[in-house]
């Protein structure tokens, strides 16, 4: 939070900066929020999330391990599973069972998992694809039979993992594109940190007498109203 300010306004040694982009914790963003306006910011992060998109050819074990990958992160991280298959809530309860035996943060997991996890079982796959836009997810892992048929579907996620063969990690650590991703729904108006957040544009106007005489009416009305 102190590096945020120094940034923000200056130091003695430090120059102010224009903008301020990339994660940290609850003080850091609470330190970008004071500071939004005297700089920009990229986003404000909150816990991390994953919602999993699976139907029956999904493979329990599979989602087990990726929810938990989440859920260690912090007692508040939220993790969801939307399903077309009925039968395969239980089939994951049971692999988080044996999982947990083992799982070295099994206490941060079970709280993030009875306080923030939610199971949602659908009838169809445009329900699900419903409930994918509602939560607006920071991560999405598809887990579908045709999981690239999907992808024009889906609205509002922050990164979308296809397939049983990409895990969140592999985008956390060494797939490339940016892992600094909207949360809490906010994936509905804000996307990946990217370059594009690091380009500023200006507007640029020039007319000719003739046009400006051809408008000019129009700017006269406008601005007596």
């Amino acid at each position: 939070a102190q590096a945020i300010a120094a940034r923000a306004f200056g130091t003695a040694r430090i120059p102010r900066v224009d903008k301020i982009t990339g994660p940290g914790n609850a003080y850091v963003t609470a330190a970008k929020k004071l500071v939004m306006g005297e700089v920009g910011i990229d986003m404000l992060a909150g816990p991390s999330e994953v919602l999993v998109l699976a139907d029956a050819t999904a493979e329990p074990a599979f989602i087990a391990i990726d929810l938990m990958a989440q859920a260690e992160h912090d007692p508040r991280a939220a993790t969801y599973l939307v399903t077309t298959d009925p039968t395969l809530p239980d089939e994951v309860e049971q692999a988080l069972g044996v999982l947990l035996e083992e799982a070295p943060r099994a206490e941060i997991i079970r709280r993030s998992l009875t306080d923030n996890g939610r199971i949602v079982v659908v009838a169809d796959v445009m329900s699900a694809l419903d409930v994918v836009d509602l939560i607006a997810p920071e991560h999405l892992e598809v887990m579908m039979e045709e999981p690239f048929e999907l992808l024009g579907s889906i609205r509002n996620a922050g990164a979308i993992f296809l397939g049983p063969w990409t895990p969140e990690s592999a985008g956390d650590y060494v797939a490339g594109p940016n892992h600094i991703l909207p949360t809490g729904g906010t994936a509905r108006f804000s996307s990946p940190l990217s370059v594009d957040d690091f380009v500023k544009r200006s507007s640029v106007l020039s007319y000719s007498r003739e046009a400006l005489e051809a408008d000019g009416p129009a700017i006269m009305t406008i601005a007596a109203a």
